[in-house]
C-alpha cells in the first residue's frame, strides 16, 4: 500500500503520521518537545532538538511502514507558525535558541513602531498587527543579538524552512524554501503578491537576503536525504503548511465561509475567506491559508488567536496539582454545574485577538474559603470557550456569516467545551473524528499535490465527525452573564494605565 506521511512540529511535541487513501490514521511516533522559559515573557527551543526529534518520528515511522510492506510515496510538513529560527545553512550551528511564538520579549520594539506609525502599513501590507505573537520583530531581534555573528551562509526561517533544509541534506547546497501559509504570519509578505515585501524588511531591519525562498504550499520542496533519515530516502516533500492552516485544510474547510476551531497549546479559529485578500476585521488578522500552485487557487483565511488554551489545563496539572492528567480536567469540570463566580483568563503570555494586549497577564478571581478543585477546572474550560466566543464575535461584527465550527486539537476532547462553545457561539459544533487535524492537513495537501488524492471534492468526502452539539437555549442567561464577568476579568488583565476597553486593533 502507498502512505502519505504527515510530520506535525507542534509547540509541545512532534509527531509523524502515516495516512492511507482514506485519509485514515495508521500508525504514529511522536516525541515531547521541551520548551524553556527563561524569564517571564521568555519562551525557547533548541533548533537542533527540533531537527533530531523531527527526524526520529520520521525513521520510526518510515521503518514502521517498511515492515509492513507499505511504501512511502510523500510527506507533508506542518509547524508552530511565527517560531523563529536563526542557523547557517553551511554547517547547521545556531548561536541562539529559537524564539518560539509566545514569546514577547519584542513588546517594547512593537510599542515604538507603532509610536512612529507603522502599524497601519504593516496592517494594510501584511493583514497582521503589530505584535510580538509575529515573527520579524523575533528576527530583528536576532540579527541584533548575536544570532548569526560569525555565519558563513546565515539564515533567518520559520520552523518549515529549517526543516526543509536539514531533511534535504542538512548543508548548503541543500532547499532553503517555505511557502506563504507561513510567510504570511511574518509581518515580512506582502498579502496581496504573496511575496516577500522590500517594504516590511525595511520597516523591521531584516534583510530579505536572509530569508528561503518562497513557492506554492502544494508543490515540491526537495527529496529526503538518505543521510539524514535513511529509511524514507528519496521521498518528496510535496506540502508544507503552518499549523493553523493546516488544521483548516485537514479539516475540509476547503469553501469559503467554513470554520475551524483548533484547541492546541493555543485556541485558533480561522474562518476561509475565499480567493480575494479579505477586507481588515477589528480584532482579527488576515492570512494566506494556501496556495496549490499547479492544483488550484490560492484561498484566504481570516484568524483569531488565542495563546493559551491546552496550556493552561498543562498550569492546572503541573502548577497547581488539580489534576493528575490532562484527561482529568473534562471530568472533573463536569462534576459541577457552574464555576461557582470563579473567573479564570488565561493571560499568561499576553492576550491575543480580539483583544491584542501583550501586556496582560492571568487573572484568577472570584475565589471563596469555599471554592472547588472542580470550579477551578471548570472556570479553565469555560475560559476556553469564551475566548473562542470573543473570536467568533469579532466575526460577526466584521460580517462574515459563519455556519458549522468544526472543532480539533486535544481539548477538544472534552464533550463539555464542545457543547460550552455551541452555546456561547450560537453555532453548530462538529468534533472531528480526527483530532489531530494539522497533521491530517499536512499530508493531504501533500498527497494532493504527488496525485495521491485527486481533487478536494474527494479529501471533503474522507471528513468525518464524531459528536455535534447545538446551543443550549435555556442554559444560554447564564452563560451570557459568566462571558460578561470575564469580559471585566480581561479588564483586569492588564494593569494599571496599560488597561483598556475590550476593543481591539
Amino acid at each position: 500500500m502507498e502512505l502519505i506521511l504527515g510530520l506535525d512540529v507542534g509547540t509541545t511535541g512532534i509527531r509523524a503520521v502515516a495516512y492511507d487513501h482514506d485519509a485514515s490514521a495508521l500508525f504514529s511516533a511522536s516525541r515531547e518537545l521541551p520548551t524553556s522559559f527563561p524569564s517571564p515573557g521568555l519562551v525557547e527551543q533548541d533548533p537542533l532538538v527540533i531537527g533530531n526529534l523531527s527526524r526520529q518520528v520520521l525513521a520510526e515511522v518510515g521503518a514502521r511502514a517498511a515492515s509492513l510492506g507499505h511504501v512511502v510515496s510523500a510527506l507533508g510538513i506542518t509547524n508552530q507558525r511565527e517560531t523563529t529560527v536563526a542557523f547557517d545553512r553551511a554547517s547547521g550551528d545556531v548561536r541562539r535558541p529559537a524564539l518560539v511564538w509566545q514569546d514577547r520579549r519584542t513588546a517594547e520594539q512593537c510599542h515604538q513602531l507603532e509610536l512612529s506609525g507603522y502599524a497601519g502599513v504593516v496592517r494594510d501590507t501584511t493583514g497582521l498587527v503589530l505584535d510580538p505573537y509575529f515573527s520579524a520583530t523575533k528576527m530583528q531581534w536576532l540579527v541584533e543579538n548575536g544570532g548569526i555573528d560569525g555565519f558563513t551562509s546565515p539564515g533567518l526561517a520559520t520552523v518549515d524552512a529549517y526543516l526543509v533544509w536539514l531533511l534535504t541534506g542538512g548543508k548548503n547546497t541543500s532547499h532553503f524554501a517555505t511557502e506563504p501559509s507561513n510567510a504570511s504570519r511574518t509581518s515580512l509578505m506582502d498579502l496581496a503578491s504573496g511575496q516577500w515585501s522590500s517594504e516590511m524588511s525595511d520597516v523591521f531591519g531584516v534583510p530579505l537576503e536572509l530569508l528561503p525562498t518562497l513557492q506554492p504550499s502544494a508543490s515540491i520542496f526537495g527529496e529526503v536525504s538518505g543521510d539524514v533519515v535513511p529509511e524514507i530516502a528519496g521521498v518528496a516533500i510535496t506540502g508544507i503548511l503552518g499549523d493553523q492552516q493546516a488544521a483548516l485544510f485537514g479539516q475540509a474547510c476547503f469553501d469559503e465561509g467554513m470554520v475551524k476551531a483548533t484547541y492546541g497549546t493555543g485556541a485558533f479559529v480561522l474562518a476561509n475567506a475565499g480567493t480575494v485578500v479579505p477586507p481588515v476585521v477589528d480584532g482579527l488578522v488576515s492570512t494566506l491559508a494556501w496556495d496549490l500552485g499547479d492544483v488550484g487557487p490560492r484561498h484566504y483565511a481570516l484568524e483569531g488567536s488565542a495563546f493559551v488554551a491546552g496550556a493552561a489545563i498543562q498550569w492546572l496539572r503541573d502548577e497547581l496539582g488539580i489534576i493528575d492528567d490532562a484527561r482529568d480536567v473534562g471530568p472533573l469540570a463536569n462534576s459541577v454545574d457552574s464555576a461557582g463566580g470563579v473567573i479564570f483568563v488565561p493571560a499568561f503570555t499576553g492576550l491575543g485577538s480580539p483583544f491584542w494586549r501583550p501586556h496582560a497577564r492571568g487573572v484568577l478571581m472570584g475565589l471563596s474559603v469555599g471554592t472547588s478543585r472542580a470550579q477551578i477546572a471548570r472556570a479553565v474550560v469555560e475560559s476556553l470557550a469564551f475566548q473562542v466566543r470573543a473570536m467568533t464575535d469579532a466575526f460577526r461584527r466584521g460580517g462574515v456569516t459563519l455556519r458549522e465550527l468544526r472543532a480539533d486539537g486535544g481539548a477538544a476532547a472534552m464533550d463539555l467545551l464542545i457543547q460550552l462553545q455551541a452555546t456561547n457561539s450560537n453555532l453548530s459544533v462538529r468534533r472531528s473524528t480526527s483530532l489531530e487535524a494539522t497533521a491530517r492537513g499536512a499530508a493531504t495537501i501533500a498527497g494532493l499535490a504527488s496525485g495521491y488524492w485527486s481533487s478536494l471534492d474527494e479529501l471533503a468526502e474522507r471528513w468525518s465527525f464524531s459528536l455535534a452539539s447545538e446551543p443550549d437555549l435555556a442554559a444560554k442567561p447564564l452563560i451570557d452573564a459568566t462571558y460578561e464577568a470575564w469580559l471585566r476579568g480581561v479588564d483586569r488583565s492588564v494593569p494599571g494605565e496599560l488597561a483598556g476597553s475590550n476593543t481591539s486593533q
